[in-house]
């Protein structure tokens, strides 16, 4: 006979309540571990060293002073996003990271995709080339300290479902699960109620059209200056790091989206349907793989041809070697002075 909690008990019965009783802490335990998963993921420092606020600096970016003249000179010979437009194209064996998402898939994170590859490995290329953070505003340079990603989304996949604009904040140190899972907790908030964005926007097309040419107009004054209000920084789809569309989910190729010239967004990306094509093996022989081409409109005032070549064949390689994405970078490089 076994006492356990003040019960007398057979050697049976004892045997069988401790092992209810593990069972049960090991549940337990796989609902901790669960949790875990898909917590966010929160740093104790931030990523770059802080920094006291100098003249001509703005809430979402700090004026870059160190750069060569004729980087200065640009915004100023090219005034408009749009006289700025480079036009980038690649094409991206997704093989891999088919293979990687059907692991994923089975380690519990069913929803994520292709687009959530695309977000990590541009949040971890501006880890190490912080260039493509940079943005323009009032005809200056900025960099940007965290990484703003914007999208479009349909609250269903209908043709009369409203649009509305989501803004993910990532950190240059997430890995791709707190990429996932931040991206996760902001759509799922956007599709269930209205966003701040479609509050805002509600709001603004109350106003007259006479008066909202003049609204308009004092944002726009507002943001040269970089006196436009936080709050309206914070659900603006037209400021941030990049925006991101997938056309693979309109079973429509990629396009070349326009940037806009109201904001400072110097990034539009789009990727277009899966296709299937040849790939040539070192031996020789063929395979057939899978492809998405991938398009993007860029602002080549903020850093030069070569920075960007280097920065989207570091992204191609992350996405051709997405397990490389599981793990935190090692550091953070910071843009310059």
């Amino acid at each position: 006979m076994e006492n356990i909690n003040n019960q007398t008990l057979t050697t049976a019965e004892a045997d069988k309540k401790i092992t209810e009783s593990a069972e049960i802490a090991e549940r337990a335990d796989c609902s901790d571990a669960e949790h875990d998963k898909f917590a966010i993921k929160e740093y104790d420092t931030p990523a770059y060293k802080p920094r006291k606020r100098r003249w001509g600096d703005r809430s979402d970016g700090r004026k870059l002073r160190t750069l060569p003249p004729m980087h200065y000179l640009e915004p100023y010979l090219m005034k408009i996003r749009s006289d700025a437009q480079n036009h980038f194209e690649d094409v991206v064996d997704i093989t891999n990271i088919e293979r990687y998402l059907d692991q994923k898939h089975r380690d519990g994170y069913t929803n994520m995709t292709l687009l959530h590859v695309i977000l990590a490995a541009y949040v971890r290329v501006v880890s190490e080339r912080p260039g493509i953070n940079r943005f323009i505003a009032g005809q200056k340079i900025y960099s940007r300290s965290y990484v703003e990603c914007a999208m479009t989304v349909k609250k269903e996949m209908t043709l009369e479902s409203p649009d509305t604009c989501i803004k993910v904040i990532f950190d240059p140190r997430d890995d791709i699960y707190n990429v996932y899972n931040k991206f996760q907790k902001v759509y799922k908030e956007s599709v269930s109620a209205d966003s701040d964005f479609d509050n805002v926007a509600g709001a603004l097309v109350k106003i007259p059209g006479l008066l909202l040419r003049g609204a308009v107009a004092t944002l726009r004054f507002l943001d040269y200056f970089g006196m436009l209000p936080k709050a309206l920084l914070k659900v603006s789809p037209f400021h941030g790091s990049m925006i991101i569309t997938s056309m693979g989910s309109l079973g429509i190729p990629a396009i070349y989206h326009h940037l806009y010239d109201f904001g400072n967004l110097p990034c539009f990306l789009a990727y277009g349907s899966i296709f299937t094509g040849d790939a040539v093996n070192r031996d020789g022989t063929r395979e057939r793989h899978h492809f998405v081409t991938f398009k993007a409109v860029l602002d080549e005032r903020i850093c030069d041809g070569y920075y960007y070549a280097s920065a989207f064949k570091r992204i191609k390689r992350y996405l051709q070697h997405p397990e490389m994405l599981d793990k935190s970078p090692e550091k953070v490089v910071e843009d310059v002075d």
